[in-house]
């Protein structure tokens, strides 16, 4: 059949223009809903979609966001040119901040008004944070940075802190509508940091007298981006906040792994200024090992392990325990130490066995200056060898996979290269060689890589030697094993599985997920994965006992650990534990799984007959359970019918198996399940009671109902009294 188009005429050169397949159009009006320029709208005799190509920017939301394909736009963006500041040349003579801000309000104002303020922002749903971005860039366009900050004060309390370390064009920026059209996003991160450089961040806003904290006293061990963000929340809430941290300084990688060239030391120190300052007792010099844990759980009512991803990664290679090998993280201290202080460059070179600096050196490359030896190409490794470089000496990053898939930010490798550090893709370290016990030379072999999901192959024979005076590992970093069995399960993957809920579809995220600002990395995947991390934040792993950050899903960035813990640190709020005695339940969640309509009539027995126990009591379908509901809920019974053959294979309705293998771990979660029936249960009740358990679960109390409705209105009676009886009159556990 032969597309019927709603506009034939051709829109003016250089305006963008829309073309309606009126066949396709269902007239859902998601185009008409989303569209930011209002160039669409409703034919109100047809009821289709209509666009007023006057008005059309060119952003392509409509494109994406139609669930029936019915949309085209071709024609260019119209959209001013990005703002770019420049970055500082001979940067390497300084180790002051090398990538500028917005210098002026104009230059604020400029890229400000290329915000769209989409009505379905998808820049939001790629940021880590879900900071409200078209509202604080709307209250810059108004030029008020205390409005500004009280929009971002919302979700992230690091603003100064993550404009200049996200990777925004793998997060905010490259999910801008701008970006999925093919052109070039506002510059978000620039002006989030116009805001935080021009109005003080604001300090915690201690809540008093009946603080839904209060009373509250949690422990937090770690004191990186994620115990921030936790310490933070707790301490808004009017909870008493211990933070364990085992260095001298707090911070944690702001502290120690970003250089003062990306983050100075005023912005990675201000936020434990203003957390002692809010009342919160820091302990730093102080080591929580795993065994520690339970001693902690007797002086606190939870605990939010927040302690990071501190394992560095040193790969078995013949000659690494050579004398003159060393880790990124002692470099990156040692490093950012001794370029505070110029005096102190005398102690660093002596330490690592080096000459010295020679600071009037007209070639500070030169054949003499000592060369380090860099193993890895990502974000840790360009920070080393950039470091390396302002110490004056020469540094050589090598890494095995092509620089194609290479996990550093563009920018960062771009950035390093240009300010003198090599950088060798394609080759691996095979051996270290020493003269008198310390490393001299390195042996490399080639590798090739055709495709990023494939890891590099050695090429036999191909190898190269480099003389070195210093090698820094820095590979990643990985989670300490001796949490395994407090945390089971982690590192968790940020992957997301199964189908993806209807408004991560509906925004139009998804659709594009590629964009050649993001460097072509799929953006909406990315970040749709990221929400597992965040979901798992909410649920403890043991009975008070949450964590967040870097703990939990291995290296990942600084905003995710700071959203991270502010959410552990949410939900331990909700729950409300205590050290002393368990309380009685005050929401019940009643999950069911009904095809015929008995299920759901025995969930709303059960919940009638605990509502008078003074509970707020919910009963929904399985499929409106969210995790965050599911972290603020006392007291869950999950109700389903069997299905299977009458003598055989009988069993819980697959639908609510799906579920709970879906789930996270709910440690300690006080659970019940029922099950309704035609002829038998036979192992149905098992079957769920053992599920729950898996998940860590307190199973109370076990019933099913059936056949008749009479049976079922009675059994749902009986069951919820029990349950009253075991959950509220008796105090369980």
């Amino acid at each position: 059949m032969t597309a019927i188009i709603a506009d034939l005429v051709p829109a003016p050169a250089g305006q963008p223009h829309v073309t309606i397949l009126t066949d396709r159009c269902a007239g859902c009006q998601e185009c008409v809903i989303r569209c930011p320029a209002s160039a669409l709208s409703m034919d109100g005799t047809r009821w289709v979609a209509v666009a007023d190509d006057s008005l059309c920017v060119g952003c392509r939301q409509c494109v994406r966001t139609c669930p029936f394909s019915a949309i085209t736009v071709s024609g260019p963006v119209a959209v001013a040119e990005r703002t770019e500041p420049v970055v500082q040349e001979q940067a390497t003579e300084s180790t002051g901040e090398i990538r500028a801000g917005f210098a002026s309000w104009d230059e604020a104002l400029i890229e400000a008004n290329r915000c769209l303020s989409c009505p379905d922002p998808t820049c939001v749903r790629g940021c880590p944070a879900h900071n409200d971005i078209p509202s604080f860039i709307s209250a810059i366009r108004d030029g008020d940075l205390a409005g500004a900050h009280e929009v971002l004060r919302r979700t992230t309390v690091l603003p100064d802190v993550c404009s200049r370390v996200c990777d925004q064009s793998a997060q905010c920026e490259g999910s801008c509508t701008w970006s999925l059209a093919g052109g070039k996003p506002v510059s978000i991160g620039k002006l989030e940091r116009f805001v935080a450089d021009n109005a003080p961040v604001p300090a915690p806003g201690v809540t008093a007298g009946d603080a839904p904290g209060a009373g509250l006293s949690v422990a937090v061990v770690g004191s990186g981006p994620a115990g921030i963000g936790a310490a933070w929340r707790l301490v808004e809430s009017g909870a008493s906040v211990t933070v364990y941290e085992r260095s001298e300084e707090p911070g944690g990688l702001i502290d120690w792994g970003i250089p003062d060239f990306t983050l100075p030391g005023e912005f990675a120190r201000r936020p434990w200024q203003q957390l002692t300052a809010a009342g919160v007792d820091l302990r730093c010099g102080t080591e929580v090992l795993a065994d520690d844990v339970s001693r902690l759980l007797t002086d606190h009512d939870a605990v939010i392990l927040a302690h990071g991803a501190p394992v560095p990664i040193e790969p078995p290679v013949p000659g690494s325990d050579l004398d003159g090998v060393t880790n990124a993280t002692s470099f990156l201290k040692d490093g950012k130490a001794a370029l505070r202080s110029h005096a102190d460059l005398e102690l660093f070179a002596a330490a690592y066995q080096l000459p010295v600096r020679d600071a009037g050196a007209a070639d500070p490359l030169g054949v003499t200056a000592p060369r380090v030896l860099v193993l890895g190409a990502g974000n840790t490794a360009m920070d080393v060898a950039r470091t390396a470089r302002r110490l004056g000496l020469r540094a050589t990053c090598v890494d095995w996979v092509d620089e194609r898939f290479a996990i550093a930010r563009p920018d960062e490798i771009a950035e390093a290269r240009h300010e003198g550090a090599e950088i060798r893709f394609l080759r691996t370290l095979a051996r270290l060689d020493g003269n008198d016990g310390r490393v001299s030379r390195a042996t490399l072999t080639l590798t090739r890589q055709e495709r990023a999901d494939r890891k590099p192959e050695p090429l036999d024979g191909q190898t190269e030697t480099i003389d070195i005076d210093l090698v820094v590992m820095a590979m990643g970093y990985r989670t300490n094993a001796s949490f395994a069995q407090l945390l089971p399960g982690t590192p968790r993957r940020r992957e997301a599985t199964g189908l993806p809920d209807r408004r991560w579809l509906a925004s139009g995220i998804l659709a594009n997920p590629a964009p050649e600002f993001a460097h072509h990395k799929p953006v909406g995947k990315l970040a749709l994965g990221r929400e597992a991390g965040l979901n798992a934040a909410l649920l403890p792993y043991q009975e008070r006992v949450w964590a967040a950050g870097d703990a939990v899903v291995g290296p990942s960035t600084v905003v995710e650990a700071m959203t991270q813990g502010k959410l552990a640190a949410a939900a331990v709020i909700g729950a409300r534990p205590s050290r002393i005695a368990r309380r009685n339940p005050r929401r019940v969640l009643i999950a069911y799984e009904s095809r015929g309509g008995r299920t759901a009539e025995a969930a709303r027995i059960v919940a009638r007959g605990l509502r008078p126990t003074g509970a707020v009591v919910r009963a929904v379908p399985l499929s409106q359970v969210s995790i965050a509901e599911l972290s603020e809920t006392d007291l869950l019974v999950l109700g389903t019918w069997v299905e299977g053959l009458v003598v055989t294979r009988v069993k819980p309705a697959s639908a609510a198996q799906r579920w709970l293998d879906g789930l996270p771990r709910l440690a300690g979660l006080r659970t019940a399940v029922f099950c309704t029936y035609g002829v038998s249960p036979r192992d149905a009740l098992a079957t769920l009671r053992a599920s729950m358990e898996e998940h860590g679960t307190r199973v109370l109390s076990q019933d099913a109902f059936g056949p008749r409705k009479s049976d079922i209105e009675a059994g749902a009676a009986r069951f919820a009294a029990r349950l009253v009886e075991l959950a509220w009159a008796a105090q369980a556990g």
